[in-house]
């Protein structure tokens, strides 16, 4: 991966926006026998595990 590619990466994990496409390849490398989320169930996943939680925080 190109260090603009890695840089934007890291941006938009840094404001809570996943990669698909890398989840995708990294199901496909180290999980080969798993069926990989589709894109809205992948999205939703990582909202939950980002807000969800049944838990506030008071700061």
């Amino acid at each position: 991966m190109s260090w603009p590619a890695l840089l934007a990466q890291t941006a938009r994990l840094m404001v809570g926006l996943p990669c698909y496409a890398t989840y995708r390849r990294h199901m496909a490398e180290r999980h080969p026998e798993v069926e990989p989320m589709d894109e809205a169930a992948f999205f939703r996943e990582r909202q939950q595990a980002r807000y969800g939680g049944g838990q506030g925080r008071c700061c």
